[in-house]
């Protein structure tokens, strides 16, 4: 999570919401992205995306498995594509009351007829998630950049 929240660092001085993520396979090894929503521009280039695009190019295919290490609880669209890369395990720092998809909001990894399960663990340097998420919204307020008042 460490790693993940020096990613979401880079991304904030780049302009984009502080998410950082890593994903780890024994077999494989690291694949790391942050958001890249606004350089991009692009809607779908959320940390866990990216980070799960490079992962399938290094593993040559797409069924994953490994634990995701995201500084924010991942958003539907990112939730759902966890259970697409049968991703096994997320682990994730700050909760998301607005768009979390793993217990906040709503919770689609819970969905019983899905046809896998993603172990979720919550709350892992929550803190520090927060404060950075926090802190670069409070500077974008400042700045008149009220454009990104969301996550992801």
């Amino acid at each position: 999570m460490r790693r993940a929240l020096s990613l979401a660092r880079q991304a904030a001085l780049r302009g984009e919401v502080p998410v950082g993520a890593v994903w780890v396979s024994d077999d494989v090894g690291i694949a790391v992205a942050f958001n890249y929503k606004e350089r991009r521009p692009d809607p779908t280039a959320h940390a866990e995306v990216e980070a799960l695009r490079r992962a399938a190019r290094k593993r040559n295919g797409w069924r994953l498995g490994g634990t995701l290490y995201v500084t924010l609880e991942p958003c539907p669209m990112c939730a759902g594509a966890l259970v697409s890369a049968r991703i096994r395990r997320l682990v994730f720092g700050a909760a998301d009351p607005k768009l979390g998809a793993c217990g906040s909001l709503l919770d689609l990894l819970e969905i019983p007829r899905l046809n896998h399960r993603v172990m979720v663990e919550g709350g892992l340097m929550a803190a520090a998630s927060r404060r950075l998420l926090q802190d670069f919204f409070k500077r974008q307020r400042q700045n008149g950049s009220g454009e990104m008042a969301e996550s992801g």
